[in-house]
């Protein structure tokens, strides 16, 4: 325990001013955190337990964009245009991103055996909720908007162990299983009907500031599967069409079209003598 004494330090001022230093310039972690729950579970009414009516959902979208304002505020000097105007994009965007998701959900419920329905992955599937906060980020980082797409992706890797980075481009009809793990680079590039399973690395070959504008991460082509604990890294990468990458593969170079790579391991048995 520290000894109780009756003096107190001082704050000493450099401390003061590192610690309030880029405050003025950054959303608020936690109005972010509670803006994305709040159109999270506005676009998915599953997720809350009332059913909105129509006069209802009028009432939380109006909500949902002045708090959408006053988390662009502080960035108002960082914007490619007034916060207002970036506000109506992304809302007149959320429609269509909307129904994006709904048929992602739908090929989640008929690729894994073990949904019972669409809701179900509407309320329970991690893999589903790091795509859905990664469209809405990646739309935004789209654009121009500063640090608020990586503020929620984090959070969404926070809660799924997902790290998707809002700078990736990734095509229609993604599917992420068990998701745990998975890291996906800033300028990775990913086809359309992909799968990926859990502990799945899409990387880089080397991290260097001087690589910021660089494309450093690979490129999936559609229709390609990658199984758990594979590591696919670089930018000049690129796996070919309807490839099957296996379990534990660590690939730094192209594959070619209709694939299959592996990693072939050696498992030793020694009985145990007398």
């Amino acid at each position: 325990m520290f000894p109780m004494t009756d003096a107190c330090l001082p704050l000493p001022d450099h401390f003061y001013e590192s610690t309030r230093k880029h405050c003025c310039q950054l959303p608020s972690l936690a109005r972010t955190r509670d803006f994305v729950d709040s159109l999270t579970d506005f676009l998915f009414p599953v997720r809350r337990e009332e059913r909105p009516d129509k006069e209802f959902c009028a009432h939380r979208w109006d909500v949902l964009q002045r708090s959408f304002r006053i988390l662009l505020q502080p960035l108002e000097k960082q914007l490619p245009r007034p916060v207002c105007q970036i506000s109506d994009d992304f809302f007149a965007a959320i429609p269509g991103i909307h129904a994006s998701l709904m048929e992602t959900a739908e090929v989640f419920s008929r690729s894994d055996p073990a949904s019972q329905c669409t809701a179900e992955v509407l309320l329970a599937y991690p893999g589903f909720y790091a795509i859905t906060i990664y469209r809405l980020s990646h739309f935004l980082f789209r654009l121009g908007v500063p640090i608020l797409p990586r503020v929620m992706s984090e959070y969404a890797h926070s809660q799924t162990g997902i790290d998707i980075h809002p700078g990736a481009t990734i095509g229609k009809d993604f599917y992420i299983d068990h998701g745990t793990g998975v890291v996906i680079g800033e300028t990775t590039v990913i086809g359309d009907n992909v799968k990926i399973y859990q502990g799945v690395t899409l990387g880089a070959l080397y991290v260097g500031k001087h690589l910021a504008q660089t494309k450093r991460h690979p490129t999936i082509e559609d229709n390609v599967i990658v199984y758990s604990g594979s590591t696919i890294l670089g930018g000049d990468t690129v796996v070919g069409h309807d490839t099957v990458i296996g379990g534990n593969v660590w690939l730094t170079e192209s594959v070619p079209p209709y694939s299959s790579v592996y990693h072939r391991p050696e498992t030793v048995i020694r009985p145990h003598n007398g």
